[in-house]
């Protein structure tokens, strides 16, 4: 497989970011999210998709 510098690149910076914070995971997304929170962009969250033959019935539309 060719060498992308692209992906060395976000890999190195991943790494570096990691090790700043001791390999933390917690530390790592706590310093995440407070950057996302001072971005002031809005965040949105994908809906979970929808499929056939999933949806569960309500209880009034159950048989007795």
């Amino acid at each position: 497989m060719a060498d992308d510098y692209i992906v060395d690149e976000v890999r190195r910076l991943r790494e570096e970011q990691a090790a700043k914070h001791g390999f933390d995971v917690k530390a790592i997304l706590a310093v995440a999210k407070r950057r996302q929170r001072r971005s002031r962009r809005t965040v949105v969250s994908p809906r979970p998709k929808k499929t056939l033959g999933t949806a569960v019935p309500h209880a009034s539309a159950l048989p007795r």
